[in-house]
């Protein structure tokens, strides 16, 4: 299958075309820059890129139009909660502009792909007593405007398959973690600290945001698995939740990699107010993907966390120190 992927640089990008080369897939990438140094390792030279604002609409039209791709994973958007709150309307831009320019392309030159929209699961908001695991029939309630604009173009997703009648899948991943996270996200940003601490690059303090809430976490090479069976068996205009099914505070996981560590270490904790309001607990059921797929998580937390460390390592190690 010829498979395109938005936001092929990103994290996750260069793990599913990893994953979908080794299974004889041939993949094509699109990016904001195509530059070299914008390139993760794992995407490899080898992987054709397009430079392209997805808001082009006119320019993304005639891409598609040339590489004419059977399956489309539309990975790219705006992917901060946090600064969200300080800069919401680069989220609505990133997320449900980009989102909207990718279906009316795909209807201006008649493609026929299947695309899997990722969404994510922070559509669902916090867990609430009639709603203790988010499933796919309860109501959507973001609780940030990353959340927000990124339930707006799930429902736009839907809304394609129904008119002009596009073969849309949606996907509502949960936290995902693992080898080549950038520093935005908080597992990634303590094993970063810790690696630099180790290596005499950082002062032994690591700095933390609140550590309270509860994340379903689930290995990226894991999740990008997912993506491709959900690709292959999900029924066009249905939303799969994609999570390990398990919960952990975000105090474990800093713990769990400061043992790993030979690192002492302090904590400072620092709550951000702008995120007062932010999904605290978020619990997944995984039924529906099992079920339809027969996906389930293969990769232990603890060695996500030992590979996400040893990448931090290795990246820390190839920096001078300042």
């Amino acid at each position: 299958m010829r498979c395109l992927i938005t936001g092929a640089t990103g994290f996750v990008g260069g793990h599913l075309a990893a994953r979908l080369r080794e299974a004889g897939h041939e993949v094509i990438g699109l990016a904001r820059e195509t530059r070299p140094v914008a390139r993760r390792a794992s995407l490899g030279e080898s992987v054709p890129l397009h430079a392209i604002d997805l808001r082009d609409t006119a320019g993304l039209s005639t891409i598609i139009q040339q590489i004419q791709p059977g399956w489309i994973f539309h990975l790219a958007g705006y992917a901060n909660t946090g600064k969200s709150f300080r800069e919401p309307k680069a989220a609505w831009d990133g997320n449900l502009t980009a989102t909207q320019s990718l279906y009316e392309a795909m209807t201006v030159v008649g493609c026929s792909a299947r695309v899997l929209y990722v969404s994510t699961g922070l559509v669902y908001g916090d867990s609430t007593p009639d709603f203790p695991f988010c499933t796919e029939n309860q109501p959507l309630r973001p609780a940030s405007p990353y959340a927000a604009s990124k339930a707006a173009a799930d429902l736009l997703s839907y809304q394609a398959t129904r008119h002009p009648g596009l073969d849309v899948v949606i996907v509502r991943p949960f936290n995902h973690i693992g080898p080549g996270q950038a520093t935005d996200y908080a597992a990634s940003n303590f094993a970063r600290q810790l690696a630099a601490i180790e290596a005499g690059q950082h002062l032994p303090t690591i700095l933390t945001g609140g550590l309270d809430s509860q994340r379903d976490f689930t290995d990226v090479r894991d999740m990008v698995r997912a993506y491709v069976l959900l690709m292959e068996k999900g029924a066009t205009g249905e939303a799969y939740n994609a999570g390990s099914g398990g919960t952990f505070v975000m105090r474990d996981i800093l713990e769990r990699l400061r043992r790993m560590t030979t690192a002492s270490v302090q904590v400072n904790e620092q709550t951000d107010p702008n995120r007062k309001n932010d999904t605290a607990i978020s619990r997944v059921d995984n039924g529906k993907l099992t079920r339809v797929t027969g996906w389930q998580p293969a990769i232990d937390i603890n060695q996500t966390l030992v590979d996400l460390l040893a990448d931090w390592r290795e990246r820390i190690a190839q920096t001078p120190a300042r």
